[in-house]
């Protein structure tokens, strides 16, 4: 990084590759135009373009985009580890969504993506003390992209959520780095416990489609969880489970469940 009194030049091959891949898809699409300058091109680096997309989302009658995009700006200038939980998180899903073959789609298109950057802003907001403005972040990323992730909830990086639907996250859950989960996912509490109340999620967890995860309970780092299974007791390291109550079945079946996004069951399983 090179500083002057005036302005700062900064060399990001990521930026850079966004915003080439943008001028691709123009000149592709010229319909689209508006939409990607407007959400990438306009901007100088990949905070600001995030700043913008996230308040263009969640703006409403209740809330200007103008006074969201002051906060989000607020809190990339306060907490660089946002921007780098951001970072992560869009190399993740490039890396391990099979869909994705441009950076630019987590950012213009994938709810996923983009409702963690949301929620990353508003558990800032809730570490701040400012719980108001973290649950209306809470409540319009849900509104907006069917995600009901607690602004307490603890979220590492390098988090990919495929599809994205009907996620839930709750107050007390934990999320460990490099964790892949698909839709439909519950990590959520058995009672009223006004304590820790929800799952822990170790590092390298694959969390398949539809599976619930319920309590006070420690999931291993680079463990399984088999689509549709209701798991309720703890999860050794690197085991698969699956069923209803989930049941160990196997081995995790590689040391990076989380990037193989491997969820057959082997043939002893």
């Amino acid at each position: 990084m090179f500083e002057t009194r005036s302005h700062v030049t900064t060399v990001d091959p990521v930026w850079d590759r966004i915003t080439t891949e943008a001028q691709t898809a123009v000149e592709i699409e010229p319909l689209m135009g508006g939409l990607v300058h407007a959400c990438i091109l306009h901007h100088r680096s990949l905070e600001r373009a995030l700043s913008y997309r996230i308040a263009a989302k969640l703006c409403s009658n209740e809330m200007s985009m103008m006074v969201l995009r002051e906060i989000v700006d607020e809190a990339y200038a306060n907490d660089a580890s946002l921007i780098e939980a951001a970072r992560a998180d869009l190399m993740a899903v490039y890396e391990r969504d099979p869909a994705c073959h441009r950076l630019l789609q987590p950012i213009l298109y994938f709810k996923g993506y983009q409702a963690m950057q949301a929620y990353r802003v508003g558990h800032w907001l809730w570490r701040k003390g400012r719980h108001d403005l973290a649950y209306f972040f809470q409540m319009r990323s849900s509104e907006i992209f069917g995600i009901d992730i607690h602004p307490a909830a603890k979220i590492g990086k390098g988090i990919m959520i495929d599809h994205a639907h009907s996620i839930v996250i709750g107050e007390t859950a934990v999320v460990g780095d490099n964790v892949s989960m698909l839709h439909s996912v519950t990590l959520g509490g058995t009672g009223k416990e006004e304590e820790k109340r929800h799952p822990t999620i170790g590092d390298g967890v694959l969390i398949g489609a539809g599976a619930k995860v319920l309590g006070n309970i420690l999931v291993g780092h680079c463990s399984r969880i088999a689509a549709g299974s209701v798991v309720l007791q703890e999860v050794p390291a690197c085991k698969t489970v699956a069923g209803i109550p989930a049941k160990i079945v196997g081995e995790a079946g590689c040391d990076q469940p989380s990037i193989s996004m491997d969820h057959m069951l082997g043939k002893d399983q």
